[in-house]
Parts: C-alpha cells; structure tokens; sequence
C-alpha cells in the first residue's frame, strides 16, 4: 500500500530520555538534535576520535488506512556518505487514528564530526529524515582551537 495511505508519521524525534505512563502517554525528556564533544589539553587530536553513543529515538506513527505489520528500519548516513543499518522491528497497524509508538534504544559509532542523517523506511520506502548533529571541539587552556 503507498504511504499516501498510511501508516503516517505523527513524530520522529532523538530524546535524552522517554517516560511511558501507566496509560501509554509518552514524555519525551531534552529533544535533542545534535552534540558537542570535546578533548582538551595539549594532547587533543586533531580530529575527533571515534564515540560510542547510546542513543533514542521516538516514532509515533499513525495507521491511517494501514493495516496490519509493517515493517520498519533505522538506517544512518554518515558525514562522509557511508551507511548503516541501526535498528529493524515491526509495528502493527490497526488502522484509522490508532497507531504505534516505536522507543528505538541503541548504541552507535560516530566516527566524524559533521551532520548524520538518520533514516527511517516503511519496507524500502523513505518516511523522513532525521538529523544529528556532531560538533568536535578541541579546548586548549580552557580556549577552543581554531
């Protein structure tokens, strides 16, 4: 079924945190969408090294005229065009305004600083796009270099 249809996207966002209430009401803690890491000292590379970052991100879809599973995945596109599989599951779809909320919990490699595009499919078609953000700052004397 073409996404016209559905399922929709009602959020797509990076959250430091999410609490899930008793009633299924989600809130989403600090909607982040980008990070400065820092080296300091005389020692500080040059480029930045490489992070392990535990991150999550929230998808609330809506059905609209979907129904049933629908497979969904997260994939990344680094600053220097490589990409990656992060994330795949399913969400199941009952249709009209009902939907599902999708907590995707996961560790990745940032391997340069620069603008990461996070990508989320419906089976092979596009839904959004995310951005992420990395600033790389090397702090001499408490002075960022130039």
């Amino acid at each position: 079924m073409p996404l016209e249809q559905g399922p929709y996207l009602k959020t797509a966002v990076f959250c430091e945190s999410v609490i899930e209430g008793k009633d299924g009401v989600l809130s989403l803690i600090r909607i982040i969408d980008r990070m400065t890491a820092t080296a300091a000292g005389s020692e500080a590379p040059a480029d930045m090294p490489v992070i392990r970052r535990q991150m999550t991100a929230v998808l609330m879809l809506v059905s609209g005229r979907a129904t049933g599973r629908e497979d969904v995945k997260l994939e990344v596109e680094e600053p220097s065009g490589a990409r990656r599989q992060l994330w795949s599951g399913t969400a199941h779809m009952e249709g009209a305004d009902r939907g599902q909320n999708l907590i995707l919990q996961f560790e990745t490699e940032l391997k340069a600083e620069g603008l990461y595009w996070f990508d989320v499919f419906i089976g092979e078609q596009l839904l959004t796009r995310m951005p992420f953000r990395v600033i790389y700052a090397r702090l001499s004397h408490g002075v960022p270099h130039q």
